[in-house]
């Protein structure tokens, strides 16, 4: 069957939403629409929606706007902790690769890379390649200049510096366990653990990049929650869920913890949701307690102290 829908202006798709039930003043609508499409805010709305796409009564595009504003400033929130997990987990994993064998074994010696198949490595490499040639960074074009001639591929500590995402993913499932150990203990975690947390920050972190809603999605990719046995904060009091995005939250405040212990997060964290209290939190995966859970608790009191003593 083909597409028969025909685009609708500006004007038209206020006049939709009016219709619908959707209570709002009809310039105010215009103006938002006008930079923030009607497809971006449907996922905002739909929760306000009966089947037949009209809205509830005393539903508001105030109200609707409000979820779209706190889905960003989350958004924000949450690319800002998984840059300082990202920048911690290339500086341990590009150290203790080089210690272990050399500058350039990740590219030379695919054994270096055990967990890796030949044609895994080859697109590893791959991929490295076109990220070196869209780089810029200066330390890379003064390293090519001086050394490109004798080396066809630049130093770990370099090249780990522009790899995506990605690419730091599978650098870390291919290295061997005692490397992949070591860094995981940097986060205090198992590395089977750390390795599912790497890959589900890493789908989050696209969502944010791509602006794409946040706040009541359910993770298709979950991460792995520390054995009770093994650490009892994840469960008690407060069970963390994997997933809705409070899992990802507490993640994020568990890793912080061990690498930025002075970052202010998890104090903008609860100040984000406390500024929004229209949010229902269940729909995060948040429960009501969840300032009861250690590790959130830990967070907070070390930043309110630091404010103290400031």
């Amino acid at each position: 069957m083909s597409y028969a829908k025909p685009p609708l202006p500006i004007e038209g798709q206020v006049q939709r939403l009016l219709e619908r039930g959707l209570a709002g003043d009809r310039d105010e609508l215009a103006r938002h629409l006008a930079v923030v499409s009607y497809t971006r805010l449907e996922a905002y709305w739909h929760p306000f929606q009966n089947p037949d796409r009209s809205f509830t009564p005393g539903t508001t595009f105030d109200r609707v706007w409000q979820r779209y504003v706190f889905d960003r400033r989350l958004r924000l929130l949450v690319l800002d902790a998984i840059e300082r997990i990202e920048v911690a987990v290339r500086t341990q994993l590009a150290l203790h690769h080089s210690l272990a064998h050399d500058a350039f074994a990740y590219a030379e010696q695919p054994s270096t890379l055990p967990r890796m198949k030949a044609w895994q490595h080859r697109r590893f490499r791959e991929a490295l390649d076109d990220q070196i040639q869209r780089a810029d960074e200066i330390a890379i074009q003064r390293f090519l200049a001086d050394h490109g001639r004798d080396h066809a591929y630049l130093p770990v500590w370099l090249a780990i510096e522009v790899m995506s995402f990605g690419s730091i993913l599978t650098f870390y499932r291919g290295a061997e366990t005692a490397i992949r150990r070591t860094v995981a203990d940097r986060f205090g975690v198992h590395h089977s653990v750390f390795e599912s947390w790497l890959l589900a920050l890493n789908v989050v972190r696209n969502f944010c990049a791509h602006h794409s809603r946040l706040w009541n999605r359910v993770l298709g990719v979950k991460p792995k929650i520390p054995n009770r046995r093994h650490d009892s904060r994840w469960h008690v009091p407060v069970p963390i869920g994997n997933d809705r995005i409070f899992g990802i939250l507490t993640i994020a405040a568990a890793c912080l913890q061990r690498i930025a212990p002075q970052s202010d997060w998890p104090m903008r964290t609860r100040g984000v949701l406390e500024a929004f209290p229209g949010i229902p939190l269940e729909a995060m995966g948040i429960p009501q307690n969840w300032l009861d859970c250690p590790i959130w608790t830990a967070s907070i009191d070390s930043d309110e102290k630091e404010e103290r003593d400031a």
